[in-house]
């Protein structure tokens, strides 16, 4: 009986012991983790992130990192000026369309002038002899151009550089200047040329300054709408 009580009391106490101990865990929620982080190393230093904190170090890593984004653009160019541009010979009646067309460009007083020039322009065109040097060989001429059937011809005699030539005809357009021509050399007429006859006329030209690529481009078109219209550099 006494070897019983004894081996019973062993028995408690070994429990006890292990009791307290921790061997036989707590009953308190949450004490086994306890003692699972007391057990680590350095378990003073741990620190939980806030997820402000999480997030920031993210942001960071993510800029440390190459994106491939591209590079920022650099700002627009300004826009190229155009120094100087002529435009030009216009009649009286082109440069008051010309006028009306440029209106809209809306350019400065000083980017824009204009002036008349005097010029010599081809205004007809002559079928004729040329000058023969002197009357009677003129006259000779006369008669045999009326043998081949030509009655409409008519002797210079003023005081120009065309004086003893014979003209056959006069046109407006060198086109039909061209026609009798053609029809005099089926009659057996030689010797015969066309001749522009110029005389003197007012032009108008334009010089447009320091004006915008874009405007430049627009004043191309408006040119473009006229015939026979000179547009160059100029200084």
């Amino acid at each position: 009986m006494l070897k019983l009580i004894f081996w019973a009391l062993v028995a408690i106490n070994t429990v006890l012991f292990a009791y307290g101990r921790g061997m036989l865990g707590s009953g308190q929620p949450g004490a086994r983790d306890s003692t699972k982080i007391a057990s680590q190393l350095n378990t003073d230093k741990l620190q939980l992130l806030s997820a402000t904190a999480a997030d920031a170090a993210r942001a960071q890593g993510a800029a440390a990192a190459p994106t491939g984004a591209p590079a920022m653009e650099l700002p627009a160019a300004a826009a190229l000026l155009v120094a100087c541009t002529e435009v030009g010979n216009f009649s009286s009646a082109d440069a008051r369309r010309f006028d009306r067309l440029l209106a809209p460009l809306a350019l400065e007083p000083g980017q824009l002038s204009q002036q008349d020039v005097q010029s010599q322009e081809i205004t007809s065109h002559m079928v004729m002899i040329p000058p023969l040097g002197s009357k009677e060989a003129a006259n000779k001429k006369a008669a045999e151009l009326k043998e081949q059937g030509v009655s409409n011809y008519f002797i210079i005699n003023d005081t120009t550089a065309a004086k003893w030539a014979i003209s056959l005809g006069v046109f407006k357009s060198e086109a039909a200047a061209q026609i009798l021509l053609a029809a005099l050399l089926k009659q057996g007429v030689t010797g015969a040329k066309i001749a522009g006859r110029s005389s003197s006329a007012t032009r108008t030209v334009y010089r447009l300054r320091d004006i915008a690529a874009a405007d430049k481009v627009k004043l191309d078109a408006i040119v473009a709408r006229f015939e026979a219209i000179d547009m160059r550099s100029c200084t």
